[in-house]
């Protein structure tokens, strides 16, 4: 993958644990790493699922886009709840697939603020700030994907 001078590359290492949980460790050391898992009868529910991860990517992504949007605009906010909806359904194919993204975002102002020149600035934001969320309008767009799989290796025995 070639990156340019104003593009960046985000690495998610992933290692199976056992039947379909997977340690994910990211390329920031100050970041931790956690577990996924798919849940019964696949695996134990030990962590979320990746449609999980995708809604929580969404609805992180577009929460700090709005936040960014209102502090740029003098609006101090009090509190900030996201709520992200994942519909999975079956393709033409039969296969699950996310069909439907829905997020909420639900801001409070924050007390001593004019509450009519806060409520222009938000309806500014909300005409903005999902142009500057970089998951959401990714996949919103779709996202071109280049996958691979390595020949399978024999497990390494231990020299003797």
């Amino acid at each position: 993958m070639s990156v340019s001078h104003d593009e960046k590359v985000v690495t998610a290492h992933l290692q199976r644990e056992e039947a379909f949980r997977l340690k994910v460790r990211f390329d920031n050391e100050n970041v931790p790493g956690l577990v996924v898992d798919e849940p019964p009868p696949l695996g134990e529910a030990a962590g979320p699922t990746g449609v999980h991860l995708l809604a929580s990517a969404v609805g992180t992504c577009l929460s700090q886009s709005l936040l960014f949007c209102l502090q740029r605009s003098r609006v101090e906010v009090a509190s900030l709840e996201t709520e992200v909806e994942a519909k999975v359904g079956r393709n033409e194919e039969g296969r699950l697939r996310v069909v439907e993204i829905r997020a909420r975002l639900s801001p409070v102002l924050a007390s001593g603020q004019d509450g009519e020149v806060a409520g222009r600035r938000l309806e500014r934001c909300r005409g903005l700030f999902e142009q500057f969320c970089t998951v959401a309008e990714s996949i919103r767009q779709g996202v071109p994907m280049e996958v691979s799989v390595d020949e399978l290796r024999p497990i390494r025995q231990p020299s003797s």
